[in-house]
């Protein structure tokens, strides 16, 4: 790979992330092998991830996912995804994926156009790798139902047509409300992580 200075390569124990835009390829290898860390680690200050520690579990993990979205320049596009690390989108993926699903479920989430960011990479695999194993079966249902209707669910809509995918896809009803219910305890359980692995998600400084 020419372009291995580019991006950031974490290998723990016996696995290693790296994210391409449309793919991820995950790596394995039987023992500890090395780190090449991103020339420019996004920087987040000290002060201000304790300052929202302190808020709750949402602020802490949005202290780094606003860092994110103002280096890439607002949204996840193809021409910004090296700016960030795989671990960084991962991030950045579940703090869409909450912002979305808690205000308008997953027609909402699809027709802002994050369905191929959420459902199109092995986002479900990498919570399921980071403990969270209830919610990644909770992200695979979604992404069946997204993979058998997303040519629909994906076109534009007016307001109205937009309005009676909540009547035509009832069944993200049941995994809406799942994740109401234990979205706490998941977004408590994605900041722990985060917090034993900062330096995978950011430079503090």
């Amino acid at each position: 790979m020419d372009d291995v200075d580019k991006f950031f390569f974490c290998v723990e124990d016996s696995v290693s992330l790296f994210f391409f835009w449309g793919d991820w390829i995950l790596f394995h290898s039987f023992v500890p092998l090395y780190k090449i860390i991103q020339k420019d680690m996004i920087e987040i200050a000290d002060a201000a991830l304790r300052k929202a520690a302190g808020e709750g579990m949402d602020a802490f993990i949005q202290v780094f996912t606003d860092k994110y979205r103002e280096v890439i320049g607002g949204e996840p596009a193809a021409e910004t995804m090296a700016l960030l690390t795989g671990e960084q989108h991962t991030l950045l993926a579940y703090q869409l994926f909450r912002e979305e699903v808690m205000d308008g479920g997953f027609c909402q989430l699809i027709q802002n156009g994050y369905g191929g960011y959420i459902f199109g990479n092995p986002f479900a695999k990498v919570m399921r790798l980071w403990g969270a194993e209830d919610f990644s079966k909770l992200v695979y249902k979604a992404k069946k139902i997204y993979d058998a209707h997303r040519e629909d669910l994906e076109r534009e809509r007016t307001d109205d047509e937009f309005m009676a995918m909540y009547e035509q896809y009832e069944e993200f009803d049941d995994l809406e409300d799942e994740f109401l219910e234990s979205e706490e305890e998941i977004t408590a359980l994605i900041a722990s992580y985060v917090d034993e692995h900062l330096e995978l998600f950011a430079r503090i400084v």
